[in-house]
This record gives structure tokens, C-alpha cells and sequence, in this order.
């Protein structure tokens, strides 16, 4: 599966445009997690537990979007995204979402 954040692939033209895709995905630090990122936090930085579990979350969304616009028939995604936001203190909600097509060679 083609995935791009552009609105066209070089190469090729949409053949089709099957509608939007998404995956979605909520996560949590645990406890432990927390904690760490907590202590991480009085002394300033980059707060390491918390950038690999959104890295890792990213990586769920993308992989739920593809499957998503495989079930629709479709061989790429166009204009994708990411979004997210808090849910309560305590957890994230990451969304890749794009277009959803039928993408064929140019030529």
C-alpha cells in the first residue's frame, strides 16, 4: 500500500477515490511509565517513556488506517494526516486518516 502525505503519487494517477480512511488508536502509560516521566519532568527535556509509546501508537494508527483502506478496495492513501489529543490526564488518542483510492501507473 502506497501511503503519502501529498495529494499525488509520482508515477501514478488515482484511478479511483474510494473515500476517507482512519485508524485509531488510545493508549496509556502505565503506572510505572508515569512515575518515571514525572521525575523526567522536574529536570527539563525530552521526556523519553512518552515519545515511544506516541511513536509506537503512530505506527498502530498507520498500520489500522492501511488495513481500513485495504477493506475498502483500495491500493493507496493520499492526504494523510495525523491527529491527537488527550483524553482525560491519563491517556492519548492518536488518528492517521487520509483518502482512501485505487491508484493505477501514469503512462
Amino acid at each position: 500500500m502506497i501511503v503519502v502525505t501529498s495529494e499525488y503519487v509520482a508515477g501514478y494517477r488515482v484511478k479511483e477515490t474510494k473515500g476517507q480512511a482512519f485508524g485509531v488508536v488510545v493508549r496509556s502509560r502505565g503506572l510505572g511509565g508515569n512515575i518515571m516521566a514525572g521525575l523526567r519532568s522536574l529536570a527539563g527535556g525530552e521526556i523519553k517513556e512518552y515519545t515511544e509509546m506516541l511513536e509506537e501508537a503512530r505506527r498502530h494508527a498507520v498500520d489500522r488506517l492501511v488495513q481500513n483502506a485495504t477493506a475498502m478496495g483500495a491500493n493507496g492513501i493520499v492526504m494523510m494526516r495525523f491527529d491527537s489529543s488527550e483524553i482525560g490526564q491519563t491517556m492519548s488518542e492518536i488518528v492517521a486518516y487520509g483518502t482512501a483510492v485505487v491508484l493505477e501507473k501514469a503512462g
